[in-house]
């Protein structure tokens, strides 16, 4: 065939390919893995955000959730799908910074496995307690952790989760002695808590809200570096004397060799939703604080500065999965 004709049949191919990738995501809904349980922190962030994130590309964001092995099941599902767009995932401080520390065989590779888009929100927990515990502020509970040692049990959704953390680096900066109680199930932990067969829960602000406006458990301290804003008579860690800061946190990846086109789009569309202030306000009632990325490679470097804090706090706990 001359060289003119191959040229003539080829040429009308390269708008076609360009088209195609310009229509994403025309194809169909886009699902979303929380690797967690419905209405947990993850879970309530992802559905927030993600609603302002689908009115803006004009096509539905489908939540899915995933959860099990501290994250992994969910994970591992965004890991391996095709890189086209339609199907992101929600890291956070368990996927992306703990897990490569927690486990000895992680079924996938934090950082080459997935591309980052943006940091969605910080989440501090609250340091709640039994009402029935003789002791109303940090201070108070320190020492009365401190004269019971092996006494005091705390509990979280599973090792590695922003609770198990917070306790760790807890006792290790107090040197108070308490036995970690992983559960399947929050609302069991609460339970727990309030009757108090466990004594001390850092737990997501949207998980206990209710239960400390009711007087159920009572808090005595926020986890992150600023007062949570709603509840901003109970201080941070710091301001009771101890000196560490503790928060989750909630991003959106894809999987690695996703389009950059695609994922630049997520990023401006991600960061322009949680610049809404309804969005902001939202999110702020439920304990989250938005943090978008400045840039993807930022949210990149949050993630590995956060790999590594938080590697020495899980190698001192003891804590390992195989």
């Amino acid at each position: 065939m001359p060289l003119s004709r191959r040229l003539m049949l080829a040429t009308p191919l390269l708008p076609l390919a360009a088209e195609a990738q310009e229509a994403w995501p025309a194809r169909g809904p886009v699902r979303f893995i929380v690797p967690g349980p419905a209405g947990g922190a993850g879970d309530v962030t992802a559905r927030l955000v993600m609603e302002r994130v689908a009115a803006r590309i004009g096509q539905q964001i489908l939540i899915e959730n995933r959860p099990g092995a501290g994250t992994n099941i969910g994970m591992t599902v965004v890991a391996r799908a095709a890189p086209d767009g339609y199907v992101l995932g929600l890291a956070s401080i368990a996927s992306h910074a703990v897990n490569r520390t927690l486990y000895r065989n992680l079924p996938f590779d934090p950082v080459a496995d997935f591309a980052p888009i943006s940091l969605m929100a910080v989440v501090p927990n609250l340091m709640v307690i039994p009402p029935s515990l003789p002791v109303t502020n940090l201070r108070e509970f320190v020492a009365y952790a401190r004269a019971r040692p092996g006494q005091i049990n705390f509990g979280s959704v599973g090792a590695g989760s922003s609770q198990h953390l917070a306790g760790a680096q807890f006792s290790q900066a107090t040197g108070v002695e308490m036995t970690h109680i992983p559960y399947n199930a929050g609302g069991q932990m609460n339970t727990d808590l309030i009757e108090n067969r466990i004594q001390v829960l850092f737990q997501s602000v949207s998980a206990v809200a209710e239960l400390a406006r009711a007087g159920r458990v009572r808090a005595i301290a926020a986890t992150g570096t600023e007062r949570i804003p709603a509840f901003p008579d109970v201080p941070t860690l710091r301001e009771g004397g101890v000196d560490i800061v503790s928060t989750g946190w909630f991003g959106v990846v894809a999987p690695a060799q996703t389009p950059e086109p695609i994922l630049e789009r997520l990023h401006r569309e991600t960061v322009a939703a949680l610049a809404e202030p309804e969005l902001q306000a939202r999110l702020s009632a439920g304990g989250s604080l938005p943090r978008p990325s400045a840039s993807r490679a930022d949210f990149a470097r949050f993630m590995a500065d956060e790999t590594a804090r938080w590697a020495p706090v899980v190698r001192a706990s003891g804590a390992s999965v195989d």
